[in-house]
């Protein structure tokens, strides 16, 4: 009895795979398709991410909030003045907030920094990889499979793309509200003298470059407790709670000089941008300071992820 054969889609006959002749036959076939294998690269692109995370209600809400909240000042200012002579020890850059549109966006930057840009730091960066395990798809970005370094990587950079985006929105549309309601006249230096408009715009950005240094300190310590916990409410509550007790401390003068060796204490040195003559030497602390702080921090997340066992 004669083999069965089976047609294939050129038209030819094929026989049982052990008969003689079956692979002169498949010799003559058109060699296959090379795969591109498995690219780790093309996993998870910044791209899908970006969308991802800018679609949230969360990101929405803070941007909201960052292009209201300086017209909310600027009316205060405008309905109750400046306030400047009412004798209870406002600091020296509310008495100059109203001089101008530079004025405005360094107060601005003053109000905001030291908790509201703090807290949207940490919903950014304490959000990153917390959510995905509290929406149970950690386990299946890993399973794609996207490799557990990238996966950080690329969650970091765009969590850190929109905190920096954050703290450059506040000033710059502090900028143009108060240029609206005050006027565009150069900056009033808190300590005396008034600067030109190149040296408004040269302290202005380097108040904004030193904010976005500290906030990486900030970004860290959310990341370290996003890796570590599964509830983003616990990553974010926590880092702005810890936050907030360091700069608790430093206003005990008491512990002197080992406040020195807080996170925040040297939070507000870009007002040293704002004397007469730049000192840079508190800012330099600052910075590295927050660099030696974001370096430790970012390793021992980098650490922990790596040998986690993902199960949620």
């Amino acid at each position: 009895m004669s083999a069965v054969t089976e047609p294939i889609p050129d038209g030819r006959h094929s026989g049982a795979p052990t008969r003689r002749g079956v692979h002169d036959r498949l010799s003559t076939l058109p060699p296959p398709v090379p795969s591109t294998g498995f690219r780790a690269g093309r996993t998870l692109p910044l791209r899908v991410e970006f969308v991802r995370q800018s679609r949230r209600r969360r990101t929405q809400a803070v941007l909201g909030l960052l292009l209201v909240l300086p017209i909310v000042m600027a009316l205060a200012f405008k309905i109750g003045g400046s306030g400047s002579d009412s004798g209870r020890g406002e600091s020296a850059l509310l008495s100059v907030a109203t001089a101008g549109a530079a004025n405005f966006a360094l107060f601005a930057e003053f109000a905001a920094i030291g908790f509201l840009l703090v807290v949207i730091v940490a919903m950014f960066c304490g959000d990153t990889i917390a959510s995905e395990a509290s929406w149970s798809s950690l386990r299946y970005l890993l399973a794609l499979p996207v490799p557990r370094a990238r996966l950080l990587r690329q969650k970091l950079v765009v969590a850190l793309a929109f905190s920096f985006a954050a703290n450059l929105l506040l000033p710059a549309w502090a900028y143009l509200v108060g240029g609206v309601f005050f006027g565009w006249g150069p900056a009033r230096s808190p300590f005396g003298g008034t600067f030109s408009y190149p040296e408004t715009v040269q302290r202005i950005v380097i108040v904004v470059l030193y904010a976005c240094l500290q906030s990486v300190l900030v970004a860290a310590l959310a990341f370290l407790l996003s890796v570590l916990t599964d509830a983003p409410l616990a990553a974010v509550g926590g880092a702005v709670f810890l936050v907030v007790v360091s700069n608790i401390l430093d206003s005990i003068t008491a512990l002197d000089p080992y406040r020195v060796v807080l996170p925040t204490h040297f939070q507000y040195s870009w007002l040293d941008a704002l004397t007469p003559q730049i000192s840079w030497g508190d800012m330099i602390r600052g910075t590295a300071l927050a660099a030696i702080y974001s370096a430790v921090l970012f390793t021992a997340a980098w650490t922990r992820f790596a040998g986690k066992d993902i199960t949620s």
